[in-house]
């Protein structure tokens, strides 16, 4: 006696085949730009959550909005020439740039810290560097426009109340405006 497939198990592997393919075909179209913005999107959100949590206003110290949290966007050497950006409150010297000790911890992974190597201190090949803040090398883009009142220092930064600063906050000194 032959063993061979009967005409219904080929049909049967053939419709499963291609319900298989229906599902996984779809998800092979990667768009990057989409990914950048959800993710961006997301550590707003999580930097503006940062603010609120970690109320920096103190009414006996008149510098206290310059410890305010913020995403800082850039390229440099330590980007590798790629747009990236860091999450960081700015303390002591308020510089307007990020010290190791200033940036955010990753809280997906409390081993890196919420930097793509745009801050200075910190290589985006460092171990500690979270590499999908490079956003130029992990999803090819190439620079980031500033709209709707946001300010001109490539800056987003959020007061203790979860407002974002409006106008140029790149120079450290006021005034700010915030937007309703």
């Amino acid at each position: 006696m032959k063993k061979a497939f009967t005409m219904l198990e080929l049909i049967f592997v053939l419709v499963v085949i291609g319900i298989l393919a229906a599902v996984v075909i779809p998800r092979l179209d990667r768009d990057p730009t989409r990914e950048a913005a959800i993710q961006l999107l997301s550590h707003i959100r999580y930097t503006q959550h940062l603010a609120m949590m970690d109320d920096k206003y103190d009414a006996n110290n008149a510098s206290w909005y310059k410890e305010r949290w913020q995403l800082l966007f850039g390229t440099s050497a330590n980007t590798g020439n790629y747009i990236a950006y860091s999450i960081f409150s700015d303390k002591g010297a308020y510089t307007g740039n990020p010290g190791i000790t200033e940036l955010a911890k990753n809280p997906q992974n409390s081993s890196q810290l919420l930097s793509g190597g745009f801050s200075g201190v910190l290589d985006w090949k460092d171990s500690r560097a979270t590499k999908s803040l490079n956003i130029g090398s992990k999803y090819g883009v190439t620079g980031v426009v500033f709209n709707g009142g946001c300010n001109s220092g490539k800056r987003i930064a959020f007061d203790h109340l979860g407002r974002p600063f409006t106008g140029d906050i790149s120079s450290m000194t006021g005034p700010y405006s915030y937007t309703t």
